[in-house]
């Protein structure tokens, strides 16, 4: 592996409900190296979300230690991009405006950084909408937009919470290949990716390794290497090799076995 920018050592979350404390996630222990592409699958509320923002250090755990770049996470993070089920784009601005967001709110120069972000918007194949509002994109035109948003900075590390779960199947199958080419699958240069997904396809193209996590309290069942050859591509999908790791996920997920059917 290479050297680990994510290393999660013993971690777990309790909330405190109403009724009791409730245990989303517990003994989680994860590293991730540097440019690596990694996908938590799971069931709903198996807490794969909340693994995400302790990451990014926009929630405490309540037991273990999580690393980021060599440094103990204790506060939010400012050097990650993050990408969420919905786009979250201002209405009101444009969507260079958009993009440049996270300059203004780093208290960076936005004007220095618009040749980024144009060339951002071109790389997502929106070069020609800038300076439109949200309204006047697609879905999955804006999910690029917020894609080129967290990427503005140039950040070592994106974390993405199901950012293509609200699209219909085909935009969805385009926007899977539009980020591995932004993220530079054939490039030297990777960014780190943590991806959450539901979708087990979606996880094996896109991944390196793909984590399966247990329903509540989030536990890891698997850490499954994607041995698979890149730059991946749409035939890629009809080969054995991924009907046999896309098997293999389903049936960690599950508890499936060989021969067993569904009812």
């Amino acid at each position: 592996m290479p050297d680990s920018l994510i290393d999660l050592q013993q971690v777990g979350m309790t909330y405190v409900a109403a009724s009791g404390p409730v245990e989303a996630l517990a003994d989680i222990s994860l590293r991730v190296g540097a440019g690596e592409f990694v996908s938590l699958v799971g069931p709903s509320g198996c807490g794969k979300s909340t693994l995400l923002r302790i990451v990014a250090g926009l929630r405490p755990a309540t037991k273990g230690v999580v690393n980021v770049t060599g440094r103990k996470v204790t506060r939010p993070i400012p050097d990650i991009g993050m990408v969420f089920q919905q786009p979250i784009l201002l209405k009101w601005r444009s969507i260079l405006q958009n993009v440049l967001l996270p300059a203004e709110l780093a208290g960076r120069d936005a004007n220095g950084l618009r040749k980024r972000a144009l060339q951002l918007l071109d790389m997502a194949g929106l070069g020609g909408f800038a300076e439109k509002l949200p309204r006047e994109l697609s879905g999955g035109m804006q999910q690029r937009a917020a894609l080129c948003r967290a990427l503005l900075l140039d950040p070592p590390l994106l974390l993405m919470d199901e950012p293509f779960g609200a699209l219909d199947a085909m935009t969805r199958d385009d926007m899977a290949l539009e980020l591995l080419r932004i993220w530079g699958e054939t490039a030297g240069a990777r960014k780190t990716v943590l991806f959450v997904t539901h979708s087990i396809a979606e996880a094996v193209f896109l991944s390196d390794r793909v984590v399966v996590i247990t329903p509540r309290p989030g536990r890891i069942a698997a850490d499954i290497a994607i041995d698979l050859p890149r730059p991946r591509t749409v035939e890629l999908r009809a080969s054995e090799a991924f009907g046999r790791l896309s098997l293999d996920v389903f049936r960690t997920l599950t508890g499936r076995t060989e021969g067993s059917v569904a009812v």
